[in-house]
């Protein structure tokens, strides 16, 4: 604030002075036309002597009057109607006037003129013509220096800016108080935030904290407040995730230390060190599988990568991923089945996000309905467009023990799991599914199947047949991508 004011102190004086000059001349120039006025009513033609005819000449009176200034000069000129001299002073040069357009009669008007390397003001009148004079009268000019002028400007400018002199340096220092008492509480407010620890997340006293800056502070409160709660949802998510890896490590261990062991003793027989293998394997893939599902948690919850969207075609994300998946399905007798458009079909729109993380959402729907649902079930990838083209609807139904309406939302959480359930797996993969949809402004429901899915042909039904559950994915068009004809896919089912 300091410096502006500073800056605008060299402006105001610039401007005083203009003001000055402008009110300083305003009064002189009105008496140097009444002066001018007064001279031309007042110059008389006489007779010249001897010579035949008049002369224009100025009464002693008027003349004394010129001469009453002692600290200007005053020229006084009288022209004739040609231009010729009839009276005054010499040095006093012809207005340059426009000869199609002459200022009108009766009126002053007023210039600057240099006379003996000083500046004079000239006030110019062409009088009106009386009926009877000889000679006649064209111009008469009066002309003064200006050194009244210029002293009533400094007067002026000394009545200005005296004042400002020590008015200025108050102000400075009532800004610089005012300043300095206004920022205490925020420095104090910044010493409060240095002094904090890094894992103290509490929300800032607000008690002392000026009215102004009261709101950033409410929404750094805010903004600590989410970042306690994403913190805590982290360290209970490594938390969970290091008692999951635990598990199957510690079998890894234990198979190796067994097998090590038989071997050592030669006791241990072929078969006993194959099934030792054998669960060192189940329990390596274990591993690999939670690794897996927590690097693709962690792709789905980075913000940069969310920003790199690209035009993906759900209809081949769906079919690509049920080829994937149909070794698995027959070896467990699952009739594993997409429903839908074909990825050539234009009545579905495509969209506009991450392929890969949609790719691995689908995967992780089919990857959990594969898990759930027993021998000879049936488990359907449909998409299904909106007539109204406003949403993009992705299905994964099956007809396994299902889910209690209890649990629907539970499901969702990291490494909960179902009650009732012996189903080997990580409980990562709704959760996976949760994040990705919701970066897609997707929104994803949990219902009962709708109705009965048939068997597999010559596959009698398992008595864990249930009611089947359905998850239902809605990509809304108009804020996750744009309706354009599908690309032209070769690969379809």
């Amino acid at each position: 604030m300091l410096v502006p004011l500073l800056l605008l102190w060299p402006m105001s004086a610039a401007l005083t002075w203009l003001v000055a000059q402008n009110i300083a001349a305003r009064p002189y120039d009105r008496d140097l036309a009444q002066l001018t006025r007064m001279i031309a009513r007042q110059i008389v033609a006489v007779e010249s002597g001897p010579s035949p005819g008049k002369v224009l000449r100025l009464p002693e009176p008027a003349a004394a009057l010129l001469r009453s200034d002692d600290v200007d000069r005053v020229y006084f000129q009288v022209l004739g109607e040609q231009g010729q001299l009839l009276a005054g002073d010499r040095e006093l040069p012809a207005p340059d006037t426009d000869p199609a357009a002459p200022p009108p009669p009766g009126e002053v008007q007023f210039r600057d003129e240099m006379i003996q390397n000083e500046t004079v003001r000239v006030a110019s009148l062409r009088p009106v013509p009386g009926p009877s004079e000889s000679p006649r009268i064209g111009l008469v000019q009066v002309g003064e220096t200006m050194e009244k002028r210029s002293r009533l400007t400094t007067e002026i400018i000394k009545g200005v800016l005296l004042p400002q002199y020590v008015i200025l340096p108050v102000a400075v220092l009532l800004v610089w108080f005012a300043l300095a008492r206004g920022i205490a509480p925020l420095s104090q407010l910044q010493q409060r935030i240095q002094r904090r620890q890094s894992h103290d997340l509490s929300p800032i006293d607000q008690h002392d904290v000026p009215e102004e800056v009261a709101p950033l502070v409410g929404a750094i409160n805010d903004l600590l407040t989410r970042l306690d709660q994403s913190m805590a949802t982290q360290k209970h998510f490594l938390a969970d995730a290091a008692h999951q890896l635990k598990t199957p490590l510690a079998g890894l261990r234990t198979q190796a230390e067994l097998a090590q062991r038989e071997i050592d003793s030669g006791t241990g027989d072929a078969q006993s060190i194959k099934r030792s293998l054998q669960q060192i394997a189940r329990s390596s893939q274990r591993a690999a599988h939670m690794v897996n599902q927590l690097l693709a948690m962690a792709r789905a919850e980075d913000r940069e990568s969310a920003r790199k969207a690209q035009e993906f075609n759900l209809v081949r994300l769906a079919t690509d991923t049920v080829k994937d998946f149909v070794p698995r399905a027959m070896d467990k007798r699952i009739d594993l089945g997409y429903e839908g458009p074909e990825a050539l079909s234009e009545s579905v729109p495509r969209l506009r996000g991450q392929p890969i993380l949609v790719r691995e959402m689908i995967r992780n729907l089919v990857d959990n309905a594969l898990q759930y649902t027993p021998e000879g079930g049936t488990v359907t990838v449909r998409v299904t467009p909106d007539p109204f083209g406003q949403v993009v609807v992705l299905q994964v139904e099956d007809n396994g023990p299902g889910i209690a309406e209890s649990e629907r939302e539970l499901v969702f959480q990291p490494f909960y799991r179902a009650l009732g359930t012996n189903v080997d797996g990580s409980g990562l993969g709704l959760a996976i599914v949760r994040e990705i949809a919701e970066k897609h402004l997707a929104t994803v429901s949990i219902d009962q199947a709708r109705s009965a899915v048939s068997t597999s042909a010559g596959v009698p039904a398992s008595p864990a047949m249930g009611p089947g559950t359905v998850f239902t994915v809605r990509f809304p068009v108009q804020a996750g991508g744009r309706s354009v004809p599908a690309s032209a896919d070769p690969d379809q089912r």
